[in-house]
């Protein structure tokens, strides 16, 4: 079981940057996905939830600034940012928690199944 989380690097405060999440060794027919960011000297924080392309969760500090889209026939689940600002910058990871146990509360508490390794996101100038 892996998840290969992708598509971080440096981007200029007020662009746009679209991270990938490809997971190995189970279907995401079955599984809620969560993205998650840390900060250097900050805690993890939980940034979007989604169980289908119709029902994704995303914390106020996050609306309007991020969509995730899951594609279950290629095993991966995007998310799309947007007016990065450089409190942005942090190592973001992908996480996938089973339907059977998965739920809002349990993401919020970070409570997943599996983690992707992360990829850095910078944003300067």
């Amino acid at each position: 079981v892996q998840l290969q989380a992708s598509g971080g690097g440096l981007v200029q405060p007020g662009g746009s940057l679209r991270l990938s999440c490809v997971v190995f060794g189970f279907t995401l027919d079955d599984y809620a996905v969560g993205w998650f960011r840390q900060a250097p000297g900050k805690e993890r924080e939980g940034i979007s939830y989604t169980t289908s392309n119709e029902n994704a969760y995303y914390p106020d500090s996050m609306k309007g600034r991020v969509t995730v889209t899951r594609d279950n026939a290629k095993n991966t689940v995007s998310l799309q940012m947007s007016s990065l600002k450089p409190e942005d910058t942090a190592v973001y990871y992908c996480a996938a928690a089973s339907f059977r146990r998965a739920s809002l509360q349990r993401f919020q508490r970070g409570a997943m199944d599996y983690w992707g390794q992360g990829t850095q996101v910078t944003v300067s100038s």
